[in-house]
């Protein structure tokens, strides 16, 4: 791995890159600095360095580096399973219109599988200028050799400037596979994407170091920007019936023997969580005490017709099961409601529901971090807190009230 490089002329001995290193990638040998392959590039050392003894390895060109301004457009991978589009898809497609628009570039869907004209049109409708639609046998069911092998030639040929794909199971495999076949840079679990206004360069937003800091990554010397996003991150677009693209069939780069692998069965597990489609989440967190505390979470979302939702705090700690989780390395939802109660709102929670519509935090501490995002905060005992809302919905809501959650 590529390491920061150290003038040894320089150098006074001062230690101050090894007391600020947070990968232990720096020691001292005598009164010189030295850099071993723990090192990720991530810049901290140079900031600190008094006489400018550290620096930043020169890029390595590749063999068939692109020609960077040759490279235009956004084109989004549509995930379908049996059929059928996945929502994460069409946000995306929303996103992807948005840039395009400010790159002054067209929008490309990239269909593929078996008996998907009608998908091409959704394509179309969720706002795709060009659809590549690759409709064959051999792509009925997802395969990483045969998807990646039709992506890979695709991009080569048409020099997308920025390829998009949902962060589910089939597009992260997808994604990796396509990029490394590319060499190029693939940032995961993007929880925000944006054009930089100097550079034109894609801005792809993510939480780091376990979610303690959101990293901004750029991909300057590389095509195409590769990013992929999680479900609910982005808002649905509107789907406009009336607006008209451009069909290129794709034929399947392989045939069916050349493919090692043979999908056998599906196995679909249909769980009683599905937070993702939730309109309504209440979540529990560490100030919850113990598993015994999310009765009073389940009884407020019976009430509202809501989601049981967790902390990974939560989740950790054995009180309920990994489906709850909410955040980073759980779900990440856009509800119509979301209430957090003793969740004290890390950057890692905050990633997976800090685009709900209406965030309600019940906590102690009136300094949590989740009052930051909340658009009601009450500060107070969550097992008195809760009760009280769950009387007064159930009231609200009985038959014969006429009353709405607004």
């Amino acid at each position: 791995m590529a390491a920061i490089v150290i003038d040894r002329e320089k150098c006074i001995g001062c230690g101050a890159c090894v007391d600020v290193c947070p990968f232990d990638a720096l020691s001292m040998e005598g009164d010189i600095a030295v850099v071993n392959d723990k090192c990720t590039l991530c810049r901290a050392c140079l900031d600190v360095c008094p006489v400018d003894a550290i620096s930043l390895p020169e890029p390595v060109t590749q063999p068939g580096t692109p020609d960077l301004a040759s490279w235009k457009g956004v084109w989004v991978w549509v995930e379908q399973f049996q059929g059928q589009a996945c929502g994460v898809s069409w946000e995306m497609m929303g996103q992807g219109r948005k840039l395009a628009d400010e790159r002054k570039a067209p929008l490309t869907a990239c269909v593929m599988g078996h008996g998907v004209k009608h998908i091409t049109r959704e394509a179309i409708d969720y706002g795709a200028d060009r659809v590549f639609q690759a409709d064959d046998p051999t792509l009925a069911a997802y395969r990483p050799a045969p998807y990646a092998r039709v992506l890979v030639g695709l991009v080569r040929k048409y020099k997308p400037e920025i390829f998009l794909l949902g962060a589910s199971m089939r597009g992260r495999c997808l994604a990796s596979s396509v990029a490394a076949e590319l060499y190029t840079g693939l940032t995961a679990d993007c929880t925000g994407l944006e054009i930089d206004p100097e550079s034109g360069l894609l801005r792809q937003t993510r939480p780091a170091f376990g979610g303690n800091i959101l990293a901004t990554i750029l991909c300057p010397n590389y095509r195409p920007q590769m990013a992929t996003v999680r479900h609910r991150v982005f808002e649905m677009p509107a789907a406009d019936p009336g607006r008209r693209g451009q069909v290129v069939p794709v034929a399947a780069e392989l045939r069916e023997e050349q493919i090692a692998t043979r999908v056998v069965d599906f196995i679909v597990e249909h769980g009683d969580v599905n937070l993702a489609e939730a309109k309504i989440i209440v979540s529990g967190g560490r100030g919850l005490g113990g598993p015994q505390g999310f009765e009073v979470i389940r009884e407020l979302a019976d009430v509202l017709g809501g989601a049981v939702g967790a902390s990974r705090a939560a989740v950790d700690a054995g009180w309920i099961a990994y489906d709850h989780q909410v955040g980073q390395t759980g779900r990440t939802v856009r509800p119509e409601l979301y209430i957090a109660c003793g969740i004290s709102g890390s950057i890692q929670h905050l990633a997976g529901m800090s685009t709900s519509r209406v965030i309600v935090a019940v906590n102690k501490d009136p300094e949590a971090p989740i009052f930051k995002v909340a658009d009601y905060g009450i500060a107070g005992d969550l097992f008195e807190i809760v009760p009280a809302m769950t009387r007064q919905f159930r009231k609200k809501l009985q038959p014969g009230s006429g009353g709405v959650v607004d």
